[in-house]
Formats: C-alpha cells, sequence, structure tokens
C-alpha cells in the first residue's frame, strides 16, 4: 500500500499547526508557558502572544507538512523495496 504523500503532510501540517495554536493559547489562558517559549529558537517571529498563535499555527503547519511529506516519501520508498 502506498501511501499519499501530499494527503498526509496536510494531515500532519494541520495537526501541528493546531496543536501549537492550542497550546499558545492554553498558555495565554492559564499561564506557565516556560518550555513553549522556546519555539522561539525554531519558529521565526513566535512568541506567547495572540500574533505568536497565528505565527505558530503557519509555522506548525509547514514544519508538520514536510515531516508528514518526508515521512510519506520514506515509508513509499521502504515498502516498495520489502515487495
Amino acid at each position: 500500500m502506498e501511501l499519499n504523500k501530499i494527503a498526509f503532510g496536510l494531515a500532519a501540517g494541520i495537526l501541528w499547526g493546531v496543536a501549537v495554536l492550542i497550546c499558545t493559547v492554553w498558555v495565554l489562558i492559564a499561564g506557565g508557558g516556560e518550555h513553549l517559549v522556546l519555539l522561539h529558537r525554531f519558529y521565526l517571529g513566535y512568541s506567547i502572544s495572540p500574533l505568536g498563535a497565528v505565527l505558530g499555527l503557519i509555522w506548525g503547519f509547514v514544519d508538520g507538512f514536510i515531516g508528514g511529506w518526508l515521512f510519506a516519501w520514506l515509508y513509499n520508498r521502504l515498502s516498495a523495496r520489502s515487495s
């Protein structure tokens, strides 16, 4: 069975982007977020703020899409060799 790389990338991107958004909003409401602040090292412009939540959503989507696409590509390559 071959994975659709675009569909898998979109699913991973949406999942990761929304997860970063929810975590940032959670920290804005509840406080804390000592470890979440470290995302600014990977995502340009990210901060624990409403604008940072949106930027985290965008960067998270891009990051998740690339990771998901690479995972599906690698899975397809390795599963083709075993067949």
